[in-house]
C-alpha cells in the first residue's frame, strides 16, 4: 500500500514520452534506408535473367543423407535418384601420370556437378580396359572393399562401358555402376531448359539407354500377349513378344518423335540463320572447353546477362546477342555448349543442329582456361570436336581467359604457342578492350567499293552504310552527302543510282 500511495499517474506518463521520440527516430532511420537516393538501382532489385536462372537452379538440389539402392521389386529395376556417395574408377592406358590425374580430377568435377559426393578415387595402369569388368579382377575386389568401407552406393567409371561390363561390374561390387557418358547425360538433363535443349538431351539419353536395357532375373525376357499376365500384353505385337522387345520398340517410337520435333525446330533456327546471311550480318561463335568462361565473356563483351556458374556444362542452350563495332557495323555473338574430353557421340549427334551455329559462323572465338592444369589438352579436345562438326577450317581467335588466377608463365607459353591469341580476364575485365579490337579486326569486311552522292532525303541509306558498310570518307555538300567506302553487294546495288 505504501507504493500505491507514492504512485503518480502524471509522472509515469511524462517518463514514457521519451519512448515515442526513440520510436520515431528508429522509423525515420529505417525509412531513410528504404528510400532510393537516386544514385542508382540496386542490382538485387533488378536481377538479370541469368541471375534468376542460377537462383532457381540452386533451389533444386538432391537430398543429402539418402542412398541409392538396387532393389528387386518383381517388375523393373528400381533405382531411386538420391544424393549418391560415389567412388571413381579409371583406367590409364596412354599418356603421362599427369594426364591420368587430370582425367580423374575432371571426372570428380563432373560427379560433383551432378550432385554427388566423391568419397574415393582409384585408377589402374593397363594397356587396354578389361573386356569383362573394365578393370582387372584384383581391382574389382579392391573396389568392392572400398565400397563396403566407405558406404558408397555408386561407382563411376571414367570411360564408356559396354552393357556387359556394366552388368558384370554391378554383380561384383553390389552397387550401381555408371560410366562417364551416363554421368554427362545426367548433367545435361539437369541443366536443359529450352524445349529444343530438353528434346536433344532426351534423344541422347534414349539412344544410350536403348542398348543397355536390362532387368532383374527374367523379368524383361518373359512373354506376355493378349490377355496373358492380366492384360500386360495389350499394345504389344501378340504372344511371343518379350517385355524387353516392347520397351525397345517404345523407345524407338519416342526417338522417331523427338527427331521429328528437332527437325521442325531446326527449320526455325535455319530460317534465322538465313535471315542473317541475307542481310550479310557477320556472326561470331564463342566455343571452348566447359567451364572456360564462355558465358562470362559473352556478358563482358555484349552485356547479355546470361547465367554464369562455376560448374561444368552450366550453359546448354545457345544465346545470341546483337552488338556493334566501334565504327558502327552490326554483328552477332553466340554462346555455345561447352566441350569436354571424350564427348559422347550421342550428344554430338543430338546437338548437331545447335553446333551448326558454330559451323555457320564467320569467326570462332576459342576460349581456353589459362588457370587449368592442362590448357593445351583443352585446346586439342575442342578442336577435335570442331573438326568433327565441319568447323575446323574457320577463322579462329584464341582467348586465354582467367589470367587473374593463372600462372603468368603458362599464359606466356600459350601466347607464344598460339600466335593469334589474346589474354583476358572476364572476372576483372583485364584485356577486354584488346579482345574486342581483335574480334572486330577479324570480322569479314564488305568487299564492294562505292563512291556516291546520297540526297539528304535518303537518310536511310546513310544509316545502312553505318551499319553494314565501312566509311572511308564523308562530306556534306549542297546537293547531298558524298560518301566513299566499302559496302555489301545488296547495299552497293542500292547506292548504284547515286554513284558519282
Amino acid at each position: 500500500m505504501t507504493n500505491a500511495q507514492n504512485f503518480s499517474l502524471q509522472a509515469e506518463l511524462d517518463a514514457t514520452e521519451a519512448w515515442d521520440d526513440n520510436d520515431e527516430l528508429d522509423l525515420a532511420d529505417i525509412d531513410s534506408d528504404l528510400v532510393d537516393d537516386g544514385s542508382g538501382t540496386d542490382p538485387e532489385d533488378d536481377p538479370t535473367l541469368g541471375a534468376m536462372d542460377l537462383a532457381e537452379r540452386h533451389q533444386l538440389r538432391r537430398v543429402a543423407g539418402l542412398r541409392t539402392e538396387l532393389e528387386d521389386i518383381t517388375e523393373v529395376e528400381y533405382r531411386q535418384l538420391r544424393l549418391e556417395r560415389v567412388v571413381l574408377v579409371g583406367v590409364w592406358t596412354e599418356g603421362t601420370i599427369e594426364d591420368a590425374e587430370n582425367s580423374m580430377a575432371e571426372l570428380a568435377l563432373l560427379a560433383e556437378t551432378a550432385g554427388s559426393e566423391v568419397l574415393e578415387a582409384i585408377y589402374q595402369r593397363r594397356q587396354n580396359p578389361d573386356p569383362a569388368t573394365y578393370v582387372g579382377r584384383g581391382k574389382v575386389e579392391a573396389i568392392r572393399e572400398i565400397v563396403q568401407a566407405t558406404g558408397a552406393d555408386t561407382v563411376i567409371c571414367d570411360g564408356e562401358l559396354a552393357p556387359s561390363q556394366l552388368r558384370n561390374l554391378e554383380d561384383r561390387v553390389k552397387v550401381k555402376v555408371v560410366d562417364r557418358t551416363a554421368l554427362i547425360l545426367d548433367i545435361f538433363a539437369q541443366h536443359a531448359k529450352s524445349k529444343e535443349g530438353k528434346a536433344q538431351v532426351e534423344l541422347a539419353q534414349l539412344n544410350y539407354m536403348k542398348q543397355r536395357l536390362r532387368g532383374w532375373g527374367g523379368n524383361l525376357s518373359r512373354q506376355a500377349g493378349g490377355r496373358a499376365a492380366g492384360g500386360e500384353g495389350i499394345g504389344g505385337r501378340g504372344p511371343g513378344e518379350t517385355k524387353i522387345e516392347t520397351d525397345r520398340r517404345r523407345i524407338n517410337d519416342r526417338i522417331a518423335k523427338l527427331r521429328r520435333e528437332l527437325k521442325a525446330l531446326e527449320g526455325t533456327r535455319a530460317t534465322m540463320r538465313q535471315e542473317r546471311r541475307r542481310n550479310e550480318v557477320p556472326s561470331v561463335a564463342i566455343a571452348g572447353y566447359t567451364n572456360a568462361g564462355k558465358s562470362s565473356l559473352l556478358n563482358r563483351l555484349t552485356g547479355a546477362g546470361v547465367l554464369v556458374e562455376d560448374a561444368l556444362f552450366a550453359t546448354l542452350d545457345p544465346t545470341t546477342r546483337r552488338t556493334t563495332t566501334a565504327d558502327g557495323r552490326v554483328y552477332t555473338m553466340s554462346d555455345t555448349v561447352g566441350f569436354v574430353r571424350h564427348l559422347p557421340h550421342q550428344l554430338v549427334e543430338a546437338f548437331r543442329s545447335t553446333l551448326e551455329e558454330v559451323a555457320e559462323s564467320d569467326l570462332i572465338v576459342h576460349v581456353v582456361d589459362g588457370s587449368h592444369p592442362d590448357p593445351e589438352g583443352q585446346l586439342s579436345a575442342v578442336r577435335e570436336v570442331l573438326a568433327e562438326i565441319g568447323a575446323g577450317d574457320l577463322p579462329e581467335l584464341v582467348m586465354i581467359n582467367k589470367i587473374d588466377a593463372a600462372d603468368p608463365l603458362t599464359v606466356t607459353r600459350l601466347l607464344r604457342n598460339e600466335p593469334h591469341s589474346v589474354a583476358v580476364s572476364a572476372h576483372t575485365g583485364e584485356g577486354i578492350d584488346e579482345a574486342i579490337k581483335a574480334v572486330e579486326a577479324d570480322l569479314p569486311r564488305p568487299g564492294v567499293a562505292f563512291d556516291a552522292l546520297v540526297p539528304y532525303a535518303r537518310g536511310d541509306l546513310i544509316d545502312r552504310i553505318h551499319k553494314d558498310g565501312e566509311i572511308r570518307s564523308m562530306e556534306h555538300t549542297a546537293d547531298g552527302t558524298r560518301v566513299a567506302g566499302l559496302a555489301t553487294e545488296a547495299l552497293a546495288s542500292d547506292l548504284a543510282a547515286y554513284a558519282v
